[in-house]
């Protein structure tokens, strides 16, 4: 079993594109939530969303024609190039690597079905451009990252909704730690989209204004958008050619409990935290922080950090939300976050939660590193992420010193 490492991060997300803006702004507790401007939002109760302002897909990606591609598989694929060139390997050696994507999505290209429609409706099928009907798959997503990049490994795209770029991230784990593949890119991509929104708008989850996660007059969540992508390899090969290591991936759990198809079940992810702890041979006691699935609504956030509680005692560790900055980016949510924490375990600090007033009196010794970044060396973290239908994947990450 080979060690594995995240050696390049690639955010593509409102509050900043690529690492270092990435960073600076979750240092600086930054919003990336505006009035919608991707489509008409004029007849919805709550018109905020986290949407990828002034992307220019043609400035980061060097092989794919933005024309021919759709808007979530170009964020995929931006996110990637980013990625590879963070993690400073040589473009020639990657493709003529044993090396794959995989790619996790909520809704895939669903934003191009909308624009079909629109078009038939103002004229009939006749009216939809053919080319559309060419972007609508959600295998485009994982196909735009290995064709931008030349890879000639599995193309492989996870619809496991909002926790789907963990479930990537343990895919590439695991085909990396046995020798299945030298490097991977993994993470995750969604558009914001009409019928998502409108969709979270009739279970009363979106919020007015702001996300607030853990906030005791919190009001839900606020759709987002943008692509996260993690180049992974082992550690062999990261000190052989010299590569920085943000962290190691040291684990991972994966639960489904089909439970009920939206609301989140406190036992299934207890165990799904265990689960991952014990393959990662960490204890709880050993958790520095959290990265929280946080979506702010009312019950997310109890059952959460219920179940945090049940797994880490009445003292748990610091958890925070980058929902409460970016929106919910769905598919690429945990993405995001897993991104946020090794930032925070390279750079020794906690991605805040802001919009925070506050706390839950239901949520008991709850610490959401409330509205700043904080200071503090992280050696073991963990990324939740939870999604409907009872989808559950959490990551633990740890410090590489080696």
């Amino acid at each position: 079993m080979r060690r594995v490492v995240i050696t390049g991060v690639g955010p593509v997300s409102s509050i900043g594109i690529g690492a270092a803006e990435y960073a600076t702004a979750l240092r600086a507790g930054a919003s990336g939530v505006a009035e919608i401007a991707s489509f008409d939002a004029s007849g919805f109760p709550h018109r905020m969303a986290g949407e990828v302002r002034d992307f220019h897909p043609e400035k980061y990606l060097r092989v794919l024609d933005p024309g021919e591609w759709g808007r979530t598989s170009l964020f995929a694929a931006a996110a990637a190039r980013l990625a590879v060139e963070d993690a400073g390997i040589d473009p020639v050696v990657l493709a003529g690597a044993r090396a794959a994507a995989v790619m996790g999505t909520t809704a895939g290209e669903s934003q191009v079905l909308e624009e079909a429609t629109r078009h038939a409706i103002a004229g009939g099928y006749a009216n939809v451009p053919a080319e559309l009907f060419d972007q609508v798959s959600a295998s485009r997503i994982s196909a735009a990252v290995s064709t931008e990049l030349g890879l000639t490994g599995d193309a492989l795209t996870m619809a496991t909704a909002c926790a789907a770029s963990n479930y990537a991230l343990a895919h590439a784990f695991d085909l990396i730690r046995i020798g299945e593949a030298d490097y991977l890119l993994a993470g995750g991509a969604d558009s914001v989209q009409q019928w998502l929104h409108a969709g979270f708008s009739k279970l009363g989850a979106v919020a007015e204004k702001v996300c607030s996660p853990f906030d005791k007059d919190r009001g839900g969540i606020l759709t987002a958008e943008g692509g996260a992508a993690l180049f992974v390899e082992s550690l062999d090969s990261a000190l052989a050619r010299g590569a920085r290591v943000y962290a190691e991936v040291l684990g991972a759990g994966i639960t489904c409990d089909a439970v009920h198809m939206v609301a989140p079940d406190k036992d299934s992810i207890a165990r799904c935290m265990r689960l991952a702890l014990d393959e990662a041979n960490v204890q709880p006691g050993q958790i520095d922080y959290i990265s929280a699935h946080g979506t702010g609504t009312p019950t997310n956030d109890v059952v959460e950090f219920t179940a945090v509680r049940d797994v880490f005692g009445a003292a748990p560790p610091p958890i925070s939300s980058t929902k409460s900055m970016l929106g919910h980016t769905m598919g690429a949510a945990s993405g995001m976050a897993a991104i946020a924490t090794v930032l925070g375990i390279r750079g020794s600090f906690l991605p805040p939660t802001i919009n925070f007033t506050e706390a839950d009196p239901a949520l008991p010794g709850v610490d959401p590193v409330p509205n700043a970044a904080r200071e503090a060396r992280i050696d073991h973290a963990m990324v939740n992420g939870f999604a409907f239908g009872g989808n559950n994947a959490i990551v633990v990450l740890g410090r590489c010193d080696d």
